[in-house]
């Protein structure tokens, strides 16, 4: 019989303290909360370029921030180091995504990811062709790829707000597309906006590579000594041309799907240095070295309790959904109507390009090849998903915020197409959030209804008898 551990009474600020901090880190694992922080910033932005601080606006994102190490420095502006250092951890998350997807989620069969896959080309596919049906120009039309892409933290997190009425499965078919999305449009900025190609620079990125792959033969598992080998693919890759933020793409995809061999089970390592730190602590005497080296064995079991995909993706989740993201919105959504010229060289069709493409070419495009898949036997629905949740799906996928703005200054170096392009992103995303959120209600509203009915037949039928 095992004796009850005796509970120490805390400090009154303590136990404030601990209840603050496990709130906020609840709130931080909300799907939900995360797009609302995304929205907030791109409100703050919008409205602060169109008001009498806008100069402030600009001065604060061309700031130059510099790096140096004796004579050497690299002065970019503060801009540039969001939207090409910072954003390279959001890559990281979605490339670690991608490679937990193929191990063991929605990817790892291509049986259950058949639908999925052809779902997300057609919601790539539709709105490229839409957009160019109305952008022939020879400018206008780099802009293809900027309405193919869903933003992930928008499109679940609104899902989320529909409560759980919504099938479990929709939330996981909705998930496997915008990761088989973020995978098309980091393919597409790769082949179609990387600039002419520097060779020698591939010869720093492979340095970076081989660099993972020897700390990762050599069994380290602490990601801070993948700092220095992930900056060394970064400058390679910034160096070639290619976008440098596809580094962090790279890395996720490199991250290990399972925990570092060890001689002995974390789980065992655990409860073995518990039994001898517990022995030790009840005794007169403490050799505090050999509790170090025991503490030091302790960390090592606790992080290797879970593989590094999962343990690194939980670790910056927080950061990247609440920090990096909101940050580049802040930086990029601050769009100055006023200095926006729709009459101009055709902005309004870039415009409307982009909306219509995002509104209509999304979710036509991702049920369509979904339904002409499913009709010819080639594919299934998932169990428990409906063609309302389908729809539910392919409306929320037009919200393509976060990758949608990274590729429109990509595309276009014009300011003026530039702030069509953003402009267009801004209200396509909220036409088809408010559309995604309209439907989603009555949709959520009928599945209840038909749950209610479904349980009142019986009891109907018992009292018949």
């Amino acid at each position: 019989m095992t004796r009850p551990v005796p509970r120490q009474d805390l400090p009154r600020a303590q136990l404030f303290a601990e209840r603050a901090l496990a709130t906020f880190e609840r709130f931080t694992h909300i799907q939900a909360a995360s797009g609302v922080v995304l929205l907030i910033a791109a409100a703050v932005a919008l409205i602060w370029a169109n008001s009498s601080l806008a100069p402030y606006y600009h001065a604060l994102w061309h700031m130059p921030l510099s790096i140096g190490v004796g004579d050497f420095s690299f002065s970019q502006s503060l801009h540039f180091w969001i939207n090409d250092a910072l954003m390279t951890v959001f890559f990281l998350v979605v490339g670690m995504e991608v490679r937990r997807e193929i191990h063991e989620g929605s990817l790892s069969n291509l049986r259950q990811a058949a639908l999925p896959i052809a779902a997300a080309a057609g919601g790539v596919i539709l709105p490229a062709l839409l957009y160019l049906s109305l952008n022939m120009d020879s400018v206008r039309q780099h802009g293809w790829a900027v309405p193919t892409a869903t933003d992930i933290a928008f499109a679940v997190g609104l899902l989320a707000l529909l409560g759980r009425s919504i099938p479990a499965n929709v939330r996981v078919f909705l998930l496997a597309l915008a990761i088989i999305d973020d995978i098309v449009a980091v393919l597409i900025i790769a082949l179609f906006y990387s600039g002419g190609l520097d060779y020698s620079g591939f010869a720093i990125a492979g340095l970076g590579l081989l660099m993972v792959i020897g700390l990762q033969r050599m069994g380290i598992g602490a990601a801070y000594a993948y700092i220095v080998p992930g900056a060394v693919l970064w400058v390679g890759l910034l160096k070639t041309g290619a976008h440098p933020t596809l580094a962090g793409v790279v890395l996720g995809l490199m991250t290990p799907v399972i925990p570092i061999r060890m001689r002995e089970r974390p789980l065992d390592m655990l409860a073995r240095i518990a039994g001898e730190l517990t022995g030790r602590a009840s005794s007169a005497s403490r050799d505090v070295d050999h509790m170090n080296a025991h503490l030091r064995e302790l960390r090592l079991a606790q992080r290797e309790l879970l593989p590094p995909v999962v343990r690194m993706q939980s670790v910056l989740h927080p950061w990247v959904a609440f920090g990096i993201m909101p940050l580049f919105a802040l930086a990029n959504a601050g769009i100055s109507l006023d200095g926006i010229d729709l009459s101009t060289d055709g902005a309004h069709w870039v415009t409307a390009g982009v909306v219509f493409a995002l509104v209509i070419g999304k979710p036509v495009g991702i049920v369509g090849i979904s339904w002409l898949l499913v009709r010819l036997g080639w594919c299934a629905l998932p169990p428990g998903v409906s063609w309302g949740g389908i729809w539910l799906t392919g409306l929320l996928a037009g919200v393509g915020f976060t990758m949608s703005m990274f590729i429109a200054m990509l595309a276009f170096t014009d300011g003026n197409l530039l702030g069509a392009a953003k402009l267009g992103v801004l209200l396509g995303s909220v036409a088809a959030a408010a559309l995604g959120m309209i439907w989603g209600t009555i949709y959520a509203r009928g599945l209840r209804d038909a749950d209610d009915n479904i349980q009142a037949t019986p009891a109907l039928s018992a009292r018949s008898h």
